[in-house]
């Protein structure tokens, strides 16, 4: 494509955009609504896994489309991808209980991941490295952007409307992106000499799945599995088998699904890992504020939305700048230290909140996070693109999709898993403390009905059922109620503080492996990867390039 005019490359970008921002706000509008959704739903102990399985199949999804990408080109899978995308979130829409929502939220990641994938890598189609800075941080300011509107619309449908508009409202503009692909994006022929890899990419899928299962299910909890039962260790032994026989399948294939000489150029290998331990470290803040926000400071989820507004705002801000900056001096590596020292200094700050927390502060601190996301989150799929080959800009970025989402999701779980345990502790501390009031309240049937909310301490994310629950006690009783209350709110906001914390020393992870990026200049060409940046890999029977 790098043929085409550049009128015709914008009109593209335009296209690819659009189709990113309609899956980017489809997933922001979700995430403050999820917790009002849960509770009509039902089954709040599965509230996790409408975000895992989401993960899980947009995990699978990116790193599989790579490579098929490469062969047969952009257009058939990014049409494919806001296909199912639309189908699961018109699916989603009609739930009738948790299970059906967890399905289609499956169907969702898979096209979601499929978007991602292809969207970023037909970048490296359309430009060279040094351009590719200025659309990667204008791709990830969309993000910024659905990030700041997608939770203030999310909270005011499921404060004023039916919840169903969350997954609705835009499906007409999954329509206009769909046609935008359809009528803009050339049509790539099938590169010759390749085909595709269907045992390694079966024992790819064999090796993830399992994987992110495992650490979904274990933990501690009523949904829990201990680390030392038989089902989590029979999950990681199937990941440990199928992990063998794709590594020895990907040594003997001709075109591999994943080529494993890429991880002989440090850069690529650096970039990932500091990749995967950003986003373990993000997806903390991102899906664990809204449960500290509604449930401890008991805020609607309307306002929720503008509380975490600024960091939104601040990401949209700085992933825009930091591109331009990329593109006018080709460095990137102090850029992304600096992000991510700012990112490890925000999160080790929010482990500080409580119940008693200011908003301004936590405002504050959405800003200071937004800061350094902002800066980091565009380097490294730069870095990797800028690194490889052109003919491998494909399974290139679908594998730093993939470490991505791999830590998002391990990220996910063991964070769970940290506040669960955490939560359980400090309930039975305080609960001591207390001399067990829900105990000593048997007295007052109706008072030991409403206390027997706080047995799922979930329960605070409803808070219209808390504030209907309180109304209908009489004063003496309320006293109780509320001490009761306050007691659960402190111990969420210590799990959740918990949380942040173990999520700034991940963050801390991905600054050391920083230090040991290699920093080349971006290209200024569609030509190989200079030789700093480690061998030069084409797969086998590519031809040529000059």
């Amino acid at each position: 494509m790098k043929d085409l005019t550049e009128k015709r490359k914008i009109t593209i970008m335009i296209a690819i955009i659009t189709s990113l921002f309609f899956s980017a706000i489809n997933q922001t509008i979700i995430g403050i609504a999820m917790p009002r959704i849960i509770a009509k739903l039902g089954g709040m102990e599965y509230y996790s896994w409408a975000i895992t399985i989401y993960l899980l199949t947009s995990t699978v999804a990116s790193v599989l489309v790579g490579k098929l990408s490469d062969i047969y080109g952009r257009k058939p899978f990014i049409l494919s991808g806001i296909s199912l995308f639309m189908i699961g979130a018109f699916l989603s829409g009609f739930s009738g209980d948790i299970f059906q929502l967890i399905t289609y939220r499956a169907i969702q990641g898979a096209g979601a991941g499929i978007i991602m994938s292809t969207a970023f890598t037909a970048i490296g189609d359309l430009y060279e490295p040094r351009e590719r800075a200025k659309w990667s941080g204008v791709m990830s300011a969309v993000f910024g952007v659905s990030s700041v509107g997608g939770p203030i619309l999310g909270g005011y449908i499921v404060d004023h409307l039916d919840w169903h508009w969350v997954f609705w409202i835009f499906l007409p503009l999954g329509i206009i992106a769909f046609l935008l692909i359809l009528l803009n994006f050339p049509k790539v022929e099938k590169r010759p000499g390749e085909s595709v890899d269907y045992t390694g990419s079966l024992f790819l899928t064999l090796t993830i799945v399992p994987m992110l299962l495992a650490f979904s299910w274990a933990g501690s909890g009523p949904d829990k599995y201990a680390w030392g039962s038989w089902q989590i260790i029979g999950l990681l032994a199937v990941t440990i088998a199928s992990l063998a026989i794709f590594l020895w399948t990907q040594t003997r294939v001709k075109t591999p699904v994943l080529p494993l000489g890429l991880f002989k150029n440090s850069i690529f290998t650096v970039s990932n890992l500091a990749g995967f331990f950003l986003n373990a470290g993000m997806m903390g803040a991102i899906i664990y504020f809204p449960f500290f926000v509604q449930g401890v400071k008991g805020i609607s989820p309307t306002l929720a939305g503008y509380v975490a507004m600024p960091m939104s705002i601040a990401m949209l801000l700085t992933s825009a700048i930091s591109g331009q900056i990329m593109t006018k001096t080709g460095k990137y590596k102090k850029m992304a230290i600096g992000g991510l020292i700012v990112m490890t200094i925000g999160m080790s700050l929010m482990y500080f909140m409580n119940p008693a927390t200011p908003i301004y502060e936590l405002v504050l601190l959405m800003i200071l996070l937004g800061l350094g996301i902002g800066v980091a989150m565009p380097v490294f799929s730069l870095t990797v693109q800028n690194a490889v080959s052109p003919q491998q800009l494909g399974v290139a970025t679908a594998t730093s999709q993939l470490f991505r989402n791999l830590g998002g999701t391990i990220g996910i779980a063991v964070m769970g898993s940290v506040m669960s345990t955490n939560l359980a502790k400090k309930m039975m501390e305080l609960t001591a403390s207390t001399g067990n009031q829900m105990n000593a309240a048997p007295s007052d049937p109706a008072l030991a009905e409403k206390l027997a909310l706080f047995q799922n301490p979930q329960n605070l994310l409803d808070q219209p059922k808390i504030e209907a629950a309180l109304q209908s006690l009489p004063p003496d009783s309320k006293a109780v109620f509320m001490a009761m209350l306050d007691m659960v709110r402190e111990s969420m906001s210590y799990a959740i503080t918990t949380t942040f914390l173990t999520g700034a020393i991940v963050a801390a992870f991905a600054v050391l492996i920083t230090l040991f990026l290699k920093e080349i200049p971006l290209r200024s060409g569609k030509t190989m990867a200079p030789k700093a940046a480690g061998p030069e890999l084409k797969p086998k029977g590519a031809p040529e390039t000059n």
